[in-house]
């Protein structure tokens, strides 16, 4: 899903359908020349529904379809009949992915379940025909409703993505290249900040034919939670991971702080992301040895941890044990 296959974010304009007029129509038979009004309802113009479906990963099909149009409602008729209802057009987005007003920004809804439906832009409703309107005193009224018109605007959608692990860590922590070394996934890997500009995701294969999801998350800096570096775009897709994987390079000069630092970016996005299950890596260890490994463990977290080496294979399939304990607590 690397690269421009990876969709997370699109602004989509939707207009819904009008509502068709009710009809004024007088009942004329024969032996009944004045039979009284007879006029239908008008249909229903086409809702702008969206759909949950758990088959997709990506907005990608929408990037480039910017504009959904509902049908129209059908008029009333004669003999009380009811116009068609306009056609309704469904927005199919994976579960996970957030509905947000264009203009406002505001949520409107979350898709979190396969088959989820929500009118984001509903259709004009049908006028009354002239029936609706007959009385002891009006026998014959010779008017209908108008149909309601049309609502348009944009919407923005947001995907949230789903991985049983998430990569929590600064730029540079080395979220690619683990990702790259425990599973088939091959995001851009290079030394510089914000290699990582979508998600990654990779199956990591596990003992007796098991396996489990790993996300590869742009990385974090502080103040992400106002926006700052890629903010507010990285910061949702840690909400849907079941587990959080804090990695920090061991040559960092403060690994307990910069564990602090990240953590409370996520308590300041979402305080219940702190109720997520949390270990922690630190990265790039191979350059160390036991005597310097034991005096950095007296000023660890207090969370499970381990030292790795992704481009050594140093202590991963120790990780992936860790990992696959905690996912089955």
């Amino acid at each position: 899903m690397a690269g421009t296959s990876f969709v997370d974010y699109v602004r989509i304009h939707c207009k819904s359908g009008n509502g068709g007029a009710g009809s004024t129509h007088m009942r004329r038979e024969k032996y009944i020349p004045k039979g009284g009004p007879d006029g239908g309802d008008g249909g229903r113009g086409g809702h702008i529904i969206v759909r949950g479906n758990e088959q997709m990963w990506t907005l990608l099909h929408l990037k480039y379809q910017k504009h959904h149009k509902a049908g129209h409602g059908g008029h009333g008729s004669g003999q009380l009949k009811t116009g068609a209802q306009g056609e309704d057009v469904y927005i199919e987005v994976p579960v996970g992915t957030i509905v947000r007003d264009g203009e406002t920004k505001e949520i409107m809804y979350e898709i979190s379940e396969h088959g989820q439906e929500e009118i984001v832009m509903p259709g004009g409703r049908g006028g009354l025909g002239n029936d609706h309107f007959k009385s002891s005193t009006n026998q014959t009224p010779r008017y209908a409703q108008p149909g309601e018109p049309f609502q348009e605007g944009w919407i923005i959608l947001e995907l949230k993505v789903l991985a049983d692990v998430g990569l929590v860590g600064f730029p540079n922590a080395g979220k690619s290249t683990l990702l790259s070394v425990v599973s088939a996934a091959k995001p851009e890997i290079a030394d510089y900040p914000f290699t990582t500009l979508k998600p990654n995701l990779g199956m990591v294969s596990y003992r007796d034919n098991q396996s489990f999801v790993m996300a590869d998350i742009p990385g974090i800096i502080e103040g992400a939670h106002e926006g700052k570096g890629l903010g507010l775009r990285f910061l949702r897709h840690i909400e849907r991971n079941s587990l959080l994987l804090f990695m920090v390079p061991a040559d960092s000069d403060d690994i307990h702080k910069e564990y602090k630092v990240l953590l409370n970016e996520l308590k300041l996005y979402n305080p219940e992301l702190l109720d997520k299950e949390r270990l922690l890596a630190i990265t790039k260890s191979d350059m160390l040895d036991e005597e310097l490994k034991a005096e950095m463990e007296q000023d660890l977290p207090g969370i499970p941890h381990i030292f790795i080496s992704s481009v050594a294979q140093m202590n991963i399939v120790e990780l992936k044990d860790l990992i696959w304990k905690h996912l089955n607590k």
